[in-house]
Formats: structure tokens, C-alpha cells, sequence
């Protein structure tokens, strides 16, 4: 458009192509970089960034397709969580606020679909330290306690939880349908979601489910007793064919600045106990992390390695690896345990097949000479061969597992069956599939046995000083 001057001259310079400017386009922050979540047990913590921060798992995930948040500018979300009563706090500033074309997130349904009804306003929040203050101890009060053990001063003085001398640890069991139990979990469900990948709410009305709470028993300056809770477990009840049960550990959680201190042993050692003193089938864990694995395959090979029925199938194994080159056919028919062995295993420890056979690679590792060049080549052959199995087994179940969702009188969306077609079965799958020319693939399977191999001697390691201590 040309600019016209008095007396309706054109001005030369005003015929020039006027510059289009366009408006700057919010490119929104991620949540991860303006959101922090602190972890406080009383009411002059909240506020300072210098109380305990966890690192969740990724709070992208709860902010749209791309995990931004748009219309702020300085924007920063502290939360404090407290550890007394389990409610949330979110403390949220910014310099303005500004549509930029991708509108105005709204933070408070954002924020809800983490914390929920736990998230309350900040001086409702800060009464509960003092209103709350027994809250865990209300409600432990009914529970089962599996196991208490009193605490060492050394372990004492490295935890930030601990206000007094004289602290006992215990495990209680209770009924996840209770209602004041169901209420505790709604609370712990944030925690759930915040720090265990692909976690989620789990039906607290359906009464299969039970909670495993590890709680810490202590005396305050005062003589009063207070109990703070340091971590728990959810463990589901399956019906198995044709007449028991097999408990499922779905969820196992310890507080950040609580862990590295034997609380989530002292869980799985809890259901591990309950499971041999009802007659349950066996036990088995929900998708468990790499650490989880590596501890309850720690807390499994310990176990079995006392338990005096299996060691002369042990000592078979290992006087076989010192043979000379061994085939694949005798590998395969002579490294696996004996099915009378891991059926025994099975009834009087509750290890389940697939979790023995790990323990059972390690058991022969412990009882190997690794100073005889031929013995170790030995097991590295049943342990490459295991593995080749593995991944033949993982194709196989490609095509062949299938979910089918099924009503039940709870709800019926959190209920579904697992069943295989005639192609594939339950198998104990690496998570891996070779890729590319046979050069290529080569390469990656002496990874994945190297892999393996690190494994089984990292395990060994830790079960013999378990051992030994």
C-alpha cells in the first residue's frame, strides 16, 4: 500500500513494498525445565529450594502432545509434597502471561491429573503438618505387621526422616479396599506416577489387592510416637487353576531420600514370607525395573543358595562345565535346571520357573572356578545358547500374545486375560531382536551375551558378600 503525501503526490519512497511483520509464536517451556517437586516433612521446609527434590520420571507426559506449557513468561512450579500427610502444594509464579498463537495453558487440571484431591492451597497445606501429624499411625494402627527390626545408629544418622534415637523399621501388611487404606493410596498414586515409569492408579475397591507399607517407628523429644512411612508395595492376589493363588507384586515404591538402606528388600523379603506361610502358588512382579530385578534376583540366588535340596543338581552342572567342548544339544539338555528341581524350588521357596532359571545361571556361576579358562568358555557357551533361544522365543511371541479385555464386578476396565496362541508361550524373552547382515548380527549377539554375562557376575558379586556379611 503507497502513502500518500499532501496535495495527492506519491512519495518515491513510499512506493516501495511495505514490510509484512509477523507476531513471535509462543514456543511454550517444558514442564521438565519449570516444574520442581520437593519433598518436605514439616512446615518450615516448605518454601526452601533447598529441601529434597526428587527427579521424576518425565512430567512432560502430563502436559499435552508435546509436553509444553504456552502463554507464560518466567514461568517456574514449585510443588512440595509432604511426607507427613501425603498432600501436595504448588507454588506458581510468572512475569505475564501472553497468548502467543498456542493459547494459555491452564496449569490447575494439568496439575490435577497428577496430584488429584491431594493438591490443596497453601494454608490448608501447611495446618496439616501440625493436624496430620499422626496420620501414617492412624492408620497402620489395624495393620499386619510381617517384620520389625530396630535400627542402628550408623543407619540412623543417614537418614533425614529421623528426629530421635530409638527408631524401629517394620512391614505391614493391610486391605487396599479398606477405605482408610484406599485414601493413603489416592495420596501415594502422585509418587506412583512421578517416579515409576509407565505407572498407574491401580482399583483400590477390587479386594484382591493388598499394600505392604514399610514404616518407621520412633520416639520424638517428647515421648510421643511417630511414624513415618518410608515405602510400600501393591500385591494383587490371582486366582490359579485349580485351586490357589500366585501373588503379583505390581508396584514397589521407596521414598528417594530413603532408599539405598534395604527398605525395598525388606518388602520383597515381606511378600516372599507371606507367599511360603499361606501355601501360595508362587510369586511373580508386574514389568519390573533393571534394579528391581537385579534385587529380587540378589534377595532369590541368597535364598537358594542355603537351601540344601538343590545343590547336588548344582554340583552336576559344574563338574559337566569342566568337560571339554561341549555341543549345543548338550548344553541346552544339560546347563537347565531339572524340572523335579524347579518344581521343588517352586513349592517351598514360591520362586516362580522363570525367575529360578535366572537364579540358577548365577548359582553356577558362584560355584564356578573362574581360573579354569575351559570351565568359564563352557558357560559362556550355555549362557550364548540360552540367549539365541531367547530371541528366537521373543519373535515367536510377536505373533502370538494377545490381550482381551473381560468385565468384571469392579471395574471392568481395569481387568484383562492374557492368553497365548498354539505359536508362543510364556518364555523368559531378552527384550532384544538382531538387526542387519549376519556380520552385523554376530556383533550384536556377543553384545547381548557380554551383557549378560556382566550381569550374572554383578549379581554373584553382591549375593556373596550378602552372604558372607
Amino acid at each position: 500500500m503507497a502513502l500518500k503525501q499532501k496535495g495527492g503526490e506519491v512519495s518515491g519512497d513510499a512506493k516501495k513494498r511495505r514490510r509484512v511483520g509477523f507476531a513471535n509464536i509462543d514456543a511454550g517451556v517444558e514442564a521438565n525445565e519449570c516444574i520442581k517437586v520437593f519433598l518436605v516433612k514439616k512446615e518450615d521446609e516448605v518454601g526452601k529450594t533447598s529441601s529434597y527434590c526428587i527427579d521424576p520420571v518425565d512430567l512432560n507426559l502430563f502436559f499435552g502432545e508435546d509436553g509444553k506449557i504456552y502463554g507464560y513468561k518466567d514461568l517456574k512450579i514449585n510443588i512440595w509434597l509432604s511426607t507427613v500427610s501425603f498432600h501436595a502444594y504448588a507454588e506458581i509464579t510468572y512475569a505475564s502471561t501472553q497468548d502467543g498463537g498456542k493459547g494459555i495453558t491452564d496449569l490447575k487440571p494439568a496439575l490435577q491429573s497428577i496430584f488429584g484431591e491431594s493438591l490443596i492451597e497453601k494454608e490448608e497445606f501447611l495446618q496439616t503438618f501440625s493436624k496430620d501429624r499422626h496420620y501414617i499411625r492412624n492408620i497402620v494402627s489395624d495393620g499386619a505387621v510381617l517384620h520389625s527390626d530396630s535400627l542402628r545408629k550408623d543407619d540412623q544418622a543417614s537418614d533425614i526422616h529421623l528426629d530421635a534415637e530409638g527408631s524401629t523399621i517394620e512391614v505391614i501388611r493391610m486391605e487396599l479396599h479398606n477405605l482408610p487404606v484406599g485414601l493413603l493410596y489416592s495420596r501415594l498414586v502422585p509418587l506412583v506416577l512421578l517416579l515409576v515409569e509407565g505407572g498407574r492408579p491401580i482399583d483400590v475397591t477390587d479386594p484382591r489387592w493388598d499394600i505392604f507399607l514399610v514404616v518407621k517407628k520412633l520416639q520424638d523429644p517428647l515421648g510421643d510416637g511417630i511414624i513415618n512411612l518410608v515405602g510400600f508395595a501393591t500385591v494383587y492376589r490371582f486366582y490359579h487353576y485349580p485351586d490357589s493363588t500366585r501373588l503379583r507384586i505390581s508396584q514397589i515404591l521407596v521414598l528417594p531420600p530413603c532408599q539405598g538402606q534395604g527398605h525395598g528388600r525388606c518388602l520383597l523379603e515381606a511378600v516372599n514370607s507371606v507367599a511360603i506361610s499361606e501355601n501360595i502358588y508362587d510369586v511373580t512382579v508386574e514389568e519390573p525395573s533393571d534394579y528391581l530385578q537385579y534385587l529380587r534376583s540378589c534377595i532369590d540366588t541368597l535364598r537358594l543358595l542355603v537351601f540344601e535340596p538343590i545343590k547336588p543338581a548344582i554340583s552336576s552342572v559344574v563338574s559337566y562345565l569342566k568337560e571339554g567342548n561341549l555341543s549345543k544339544r548338550a548344553c541346552k539338555l544339560r546347563f537347565a535346571p531339572p524340572a523335579n528341581v524347579m518344581e521343588l524350588v517352586r513349592q517351598k521357596l514360591k520362586i516362580n520357573k522363570k525367575q529360578f532359571r535366572r537364579c540358577w545361571e548365577v548359582l553356577i556361576y558362584l560355584n564356578l572356578d573362574t581360573e579354569n579358562r575351559r570351565c568359564v568358555e563352557n558357560f559362556r557357551a550355555c549362557i550364548s545358547d540360552r540367549v539365541k533361544g531367547d530371541i528366537l522365543d521373543k519373535d515367536a511371541e510377536a505373533n502370538g500374545k494377545r490381550l482381551v479385555e473381560v468385565p468384571n464386578d469392579y471395574d471392568h476396565d481395569m481387568t484383562f486375560v492374557v492368553f497365548w496362541s498354539q505359536a508362543g508361550g510364556e518364555s523368559d524373552s531378552i527384550d532384544s531382536k538382531l538387526e542387519g547382515d549376519p556380520a552385523t548380527q554376530e556383533e550384536q549377539l556377543s553384545q547381548l551375551i557380554d551383557k549378560e554375562m556382566e550381569d550374572i557376575a554383578e549379581i554373584a558379586q553382591k549375593v556373596s558378600l550378602l552372604h558372607n556379611s
